[in-house]
């Protein structure tokens, strides 16, 4: 079996209390309701956890990840950057919450050799169509691969593409639906720039995505489809959401589908041997000391390594190793937090005809079948 192995994550939030502490911050005011300044959230951290450390190494962030990325050897690697890369003070008036990291920051990405980062998100254009276009620019310049945004809807529509060593690619596709906050305000059009915005979840856009697909689509490509959809704090998947995943399985010839937007884990399902992550959920962010809904546990995160036979798209195996975020950098989940993940992983897969086991290294495997 001819096989890839992938790095996918949920969203990672480089902006606000993190753009703090990296060598370049961007200027510190915000405009939220309850929070003016982006060291507001570094203070709140330290509250909670201690002392912060100050201009960290561009690494820092990903603690324990960059040895185990290391160790998993995948041969891309795909976030969803819920962050602008942007010193633009243009500020959208309709958000109330605006996410930027430092354009001279950008070399956290690199540091952790990412591939592609997808932007079909609801913070994206926090500051504005300068924001966007400046965040284009620094990832293109960090050699990473961007989609679901752009300078227009051709731009926003396409794919990223990446060629792997032994033949074949993974493809790329992002989108956003209006119930993960993006309106239609926000989408990509003739001439406009923007996100890559589906209006509905519908026949009608499954059958435009399996066009786009189809268009490009070559022998032995892997194609993802990485979709910011949902309510955020919520395990409910909607009927709406499984209909529309297995559709872009069954009619678009889709592989992984790659959800996110909750910020925690949710239920995962193997659909005729193609994986369907319905939440990735957070990865990177500043929620550290922040109240409200520790129930969650926006904390726990899990770095997901899906190996995929390129000549099906199946999934051969899902290895997911849990993480915790710990003075603005993710580590190794502690025994009580890995257990909290595969419980909750349990309880959210088991409806969807999923099991986890926990395996002898620390890491939560994906059996299909209850």
């Amino acid at each position: 079996m001819n096989c890839v192995k992938l790095f996918l994550c949920g969203d990672v939030m480089l902006g606000r209390g993190i753009d703090q502490i990296l060598p370049h911050p961007n200027r510190p005011h915000l405009f939220e309701p309850y929070m003016r300044s982006a060291r507001d959230y570094v203070s709140l951290a330290e509250a909670k956890n201690g002392p912060l450390p100050e201009c960290v190494p561009f690494g820092y962030v990903w603690g324990d990840a960059l040895p185990e990325l290391q160790r998993m050897c995948p041969a891309a690697r795909i976030i969803n950057l819920e962050t602008a890369v942007t010193s633009s003070e243009d500020a959208s008036p309709r958000k109330g919450i605006h996410y930027r990291m430092h354009p001279a920051n950008a070399p956290v990405l690199s540091a952790a050799k990412i591939d592609c980062c997808a932007l079909a998100n609801n913070h994206v254009l926090d500051w504005g169509y300068r924001g966007l276009k400046e965040t284009l620019n620094a990832l293109r310049s960090a050699g990473i691969h961007t989609a679901g945004a752009g300078q227009d809807d051709i731009e926003a529509g396409a794919p990223a593409l990446i060629e792997l060593a032994g033949g074949g690619r993974v493809m790329i596709f992002a989108f956003a639906t209006e119930c993960s906050g993006v309106g239609a305000d926000w989408a990509a059009d003739r001439g406009r720039p923007g996100v890559n915005r589906l209006s509905d979840l519908s026949p009608d856009t499954v059958c435009t995505i399996a066009a786009q697909v189809r268009a490009v689509r070559q022998a032995a490509d892997v194609v993802i489809v990485s979709i910011h959809w949902g309510e955020n704090f919520d395990f409910d998947i909607p009927a709406s959401q499984r209909y529309f995943a297995h559709e872009l399985i069954d009619s678009a010839g889709v592989d992984l589908i790659h959800g996110h937007s909750s910020h925690h884990v949710k239920g995962i399902e193997l659909y005729r041997g193609k994986l369907v992550l319905y939440g990735a959920g957070d990865f990177i962010n500043d929620y550290e000391g922040i109240a409200g809904q520790e129930a969650f546990r926006s904390d726990l995160a899990l770095m997901y390594f899906p190996t995929l036979d390129l000549e099906t798209g199946t999934l051969a195996e899902l290895s997911m190793t849990p993480m915790q975020t710990h003075h603005f950098q993710i580590n190794r989940a502690p025994d009580e937090g890995i257990r909290w993940l595969h419980e909750t992983l349990n309880r959210e897969s088991q409806p969807l005809g999923a099991t986890v086991e926990r395996s002898g290294n620390d890491t939560l495997v994906l059996r299909a079948g209850a």
